[in-house]
């Protein structure tokens, strides 16, 4: 067995079936491997970054490794912004890169990223945005070297590694081959911990205290879903979500007070502003979810902080009562404890003003941003999955978006590059091809990164793409005009994405009328192919923004 067969094997074993990159000159070897297999499924999209994108997709809501290769030099650089999307959100991803043979380096070679002689340090590059970064230029160890790597991307906090391939070994024997030992160790906070924080929670229960769960992206990462609700109904504990963690728990259950953070519900702040113990799961404490690091947010309150890395804790907020935990796991022990603790129910409780129940307007002749949100949380079919890119749309989403029936919502992440999960959509529906997988995005996002339509009508992914059409960077507008009171360089022009659509293959609708939405987009799911749907919707109109003392 060769090194591209080696590989390929690995994968296999660990139950990839789709794999996203570049075709080039260095990494036409492993190309042939992958031809050879048909247990995986190779796509090659218009641009190397889309496949970085689309491996964090296929790897979001799916136990999965992501995989994306590329040719050296170039090809690798351009993996670099989904690398580090990943390594920001705890995504499992395996980057392949091609990579000089070290007689080559530092003389010129094609795509020399050796860090020699003025020549890009690749090695330096991943390094910084995976959890590490290899280099296998001898066979002998391939399966050592792809064995650490894959059980890192999972180990502890999952997260990229990367591994530069001396493109002149793909089609080496390897002298010493072993099956993949794949092993990853459970994470689970010491039991004084979890006790203290047990009976922390007990007690504020019994004695009639206001308890509130704050739960993080860390909950859908760990599969904690189920378990979390099944203990906040035993103990009658209201609960909230960040805007990376929005629908891991249905906004419909009486016990959902909304969403948190700068666009959350005004309701929601006021009850935590009120609340004795956060029980947080799975939380980073991003800038927009805690009103840019405000200071004194968890004064006055017992903070039980659950996260799987240690690093989180204590980062922004230091914890009263810190869980170096896996989320599910953290949650089942807390449950158990509290019950032999003895742990009764909290009174009924209601989070006040949510934005869901808010009255809209239109002001325009063009279509009030949440007005389309609405629309879409009302027509979306069961276990969708809903994608936001970064802008001004994704606010009005974590603002407007009612998530229930088994539904996700997934936004860039803190890194949050735009045109992520335009492109990212299509790893998703490749990892769940028994979900509906739609993306709401901006134009800005969508003309980064839009041509990957291609490759969506090219292998038959049935994405759809609802593109809020305001013809500018809205939510970079706002921010200008709150500071300076005016604004510069946001405004662009969209192309006739009805015809973009066509001209590649799909189906494309335009949208002027919140009334045409329903038609549109019921005609879309019914397709079973890539669609775009061009929504035109009120610039002058902003996300909800408010300050914590507002």
């Amino acid at each position: 067995m060769n090194v591209g067969d080696l590989i390929v094997d690995y994968l296999e074993t660990i139950g990839v079936d789709t794999v996203f990159g570049g075709s080039g000159q260095s990494d036409s070897a492993f190309l042939f491997a992958l031809s050879k297999t048909d247990k995986i499924k190779t796509v090659i999209p218009r641009h190397e970054q889309a496949a970085s994108f689309m491996a964090c997709g296929y790897a979001m809501y799916s136990d999965k490794l992501g995989v994306c290769f590329c040719t050296a030099g170039p090809g690798a650089v351009n993996l670099l912004s989904g690398m580090a999307v990943a390594y920001s959100d705890s995504l499992p991803l395996l980057s392949l890169p091609a990579y000089t043979p070290r007689a080559m380096r530092g003389k010129g070679d094609l795509g020399d990223t050796s860090g020699l002689n003025r020549t890009p340090d690749g090695q330096a590059l991943f390094s910084a945005v995976t959890k590490k970064s290899f280099i296998l230029e001898d066979p002998s160890q391939a399966c050592d070297i792809l064995e650490e790597a894959i059980n890192l991307a999972f180990d502890g906090r999952p997260g990229p590694v990367n591994v530069l391939i001396d493109y002149s070994i793909y089609e080496e024997e390897v002298p010493n081959y072993r099956a993949l030992n794949f092993h990853v160790k459970p994470v689970l906070a010491a039991q004084e911990d979890l006790d203290k924080a047990a009976g922390v929670l007990t007690e504020a229960i019994n004695s009639g205290k206001k308890v509130m769960a704050l739960v993080g992206y860390g909950t859908i990462r760990s599969h904690a879903e189920e378990d979390l609700i099944r203990m906040l109904e035993s103990f009658h504990i209201p609960f909230c979500a960040t805007m990376d963690a929005k629908g891991a728990l249905p906004e419909t259950h009486p016990l959902c007070l909304g969403t948190f953070g700068t666009s959350g519900d005004p309701g929601v702040k006021e009850f935590f502003k009120k609340a004795d113990v956060i029980l947080a799961i799975g939380n980073s404490f991003a800038k927009w979810n805690t009103w840019r690091f405000k200071d004194v947010l968890f004064d006055n309150k017992k903070l039980i902080h659950i996260n799987i890395d240690p690093i989180e804790i204590g980062k922004v907020y230091r914890a009263d009562y810190p869980l170096v935990s896996d989320a599910k796991l953290a949650i089942v022990a807390l449950h158990k404890k509290m019950i032999t603790m003895g742990a009764g129910k909290l009174l009924p409780e209601t989070g006040g003003d949510q934005f869901r129940n808010v009255k809209l307007e239109q002001h325009s002749d063009k279509i009030h941003p949440a007005m389309l949100v609405r629309e879409i949380s009302r027509l979306t079919p069961e276990r969708s999955i809903i994608l936001g890119d970064a802008g001004g749309h994704m606010l009005w989403l974590h603002a407007y978006l009612t998530l229930d029936r088994g539904r996700n919502y997934q936004n860039p992440g803190s890194f949050g590059p735009m045109a992520a999960n335009v492109n990212a959509s299509i790893g998703v529906k490749y990892a769940n091809p028994d979900r509906p997988v739609i993306v709401a995005c901006g134009d800005g996002d969508y003309q980064m990164a839009g041509f990957e339509l291609m490759t969506a009508v090219q292998e038959n992914v049935p994405v759809i793409w609802i593109i809020f059409n305001n013809s500018e960077f809205n939510i970079i507008k706002y921010f200008q005009l709150r500071s300076k009171n005016e604004e510069v360089f946001n405004h662009f022009m969209n192309p006739d994405y009805v015809k973009y659509a066509e001209a590649c293959g799909a189906q494309g609708f335009r949208v002027t009328e919140i009334s045409q939405f329903e038609v549109a987009f019921t005609k879309a799911l019914s397709l079973g192919k890539p669609a775009l749907i061009d929504v035109i919707v009120d610039p002058d109109i902003y996300p909800p923004f408010a300050a914590f003392d507002d």
